[in-house]
């Protein structure tokens, strides 16, 4: 199957910041959870949080799943979530972004 049909931004000409931009705009339930899900973790002791699992705990909370929600987002929401709380950065590894 070519890339352009499993709905890269090859297929939808966005790029996945955009993308991003789109589903977080119609979704914010999903950044509130991850917000939820960051504070329970910090509040009993971690000092490190990944985003990841994160992202796999809100898939199984969710009783059908939220569609559109791609792991290329990972980064984005950690990225908005230390922006918001910006002494939580030592608790989330952030990595270089390849792609816009």
């Amino acid at each position: 199957m070519p890339i352009a049909a499993l709905g890269s931004h090859r297929a939808t000409g966005r790029t996945v910041t955009e993308q991003f931009h789109a589903f977080d705009a119609h979704n914010p339930h999903v950044y509130r959870a991850l917000e939820r899900m960051a504070i329970r973790r910090l509040a009993a002791g971690a000092t490190w949080v990944s985003f990841k699992a994160l992202f796999k705990d809100l898939r199984r909370q969710l009783p059908h799943g939220v569609a559109g929600l791609n792991n290329n987002y990972t980064s984005l929401y950690a990225r908005r979530l230390i922006n918001e709380h910006p002494y939580w950065a030592s608790a989330f590894e952030l990595r270089r972004r390849r792609a816009g």
